[in-house]
């Protein structure tokens, strides 16, 4: 059975964060293991509390996992300290790991900023040059081009310069924004753009660490990227598609959608 590893924060309402990773990781055929960069007090409505893990405590989770079972692909989500990032590209690079995805969580689709200046800085010179693709949503995509992304044309161009400047590949999500649910892949073979269908679901909880999960499970299966990036979209649409609706606020999504009822 082929591995991936995700290394993010947990989410106690089970929507985002390492919980839907490992779903979705199990639920697209490999065996998942967790790496916890934070733990959360969460829920539909918020977060009221979080919990930092120390460097040293996230490295010891690191060493434990790739001297034992070692992941065919790494996922990672939100690092908020430029200490933490710092560990996990000493990390990556000393086990020599392979098949990266890395969400950039620096900024929200609303436009706010939620990480410091100087773990921006460490992301972009010490995590994203070691990334096979990265998956930023368009304000994040405004911060690692240095541009205004208005239009398709714009994703277009800022996503070559980000895969010039960086070296990786990149997943640049339409989203809520420019381009309904329509994302723009580039990379060393050019641009592709992957149609979506705009699901009437206010239940979102989560659709950028379950597509970038999935994206890293089929990596780890041997698929070629755009195929991971298709199947990973599929994916998130028939777990938007399920219409789950718990909480009082924006809910998860039902990773189990194509399990059977027990």
């Amino acid at each position: 059975m082929k591995t991936a590893l995700t290394i993010a924060g947990s989410d106690s309402c089970g929507g985002a964060g390492i919980q839907a990773d490992i779903k979705t990781m199990t639920v697209n055929g490999v065996y998942a293991m967790s790496a916890v960069t934070a733990l959360t007090a969460q829920n539909t409505t918020g977060v009221t509390s979080i919990m930092e893990a120390t460097p040293e405590f996230l490295g010891d989770q690191l060493d434990a996992i790739f001297t034992d079972i070692f992941p065919d692909a790494v996922k990672i989500g939100m690092v908020s300290s430029k200490e933490l990032i710092r560990v996990i590209a000493e990390k990556l690079k000393q086990y020599g790991a392979e098949q990266i995805v890395l969400d950039p969580v620096m900024v929200a689709t609303s436009g706010a900023k939620l990480i410091s200046d100087d773990a921006v800085e460490a992301l972009k010179s010490e995590l994203i040059p070691l990334a096979s693709v990265i998956t930023p949503n368009i304000p994040e995509a405004e911060v690692l081009s240095g541009m205004k992304i208005t239009s398709p044309e714009a994703m277009e161009a800022a996503a070559e310069k980000i895969w010039r400047e960086f070296g990786c590949a990149v997943l640049m999500k339409g989203g809520h924004q420019q381009n309904d649910a329509n994302d723009y892949l580039y990379g060393d073979e050019g641009g592709t753009w992957f149609y979506g269908k705009r699901i009437d679901n206010p239940n979102t909880h989560g659709t950028g660490c379950t597509l970038s999960s999935a994206i890293a499970a089929n990596l780890a299966k041997g698929l070629c990227l755009s195929e991971a990036v298709d199947r990973a979209k599929t994916y998130l649409s028939g777990a938007l598609a399920a219409m789950l609706d718990l909480g009082k606020g924006s809910g998860p999504m039902n990773h189990a959608f194509a399990i059977g009822e027990n």
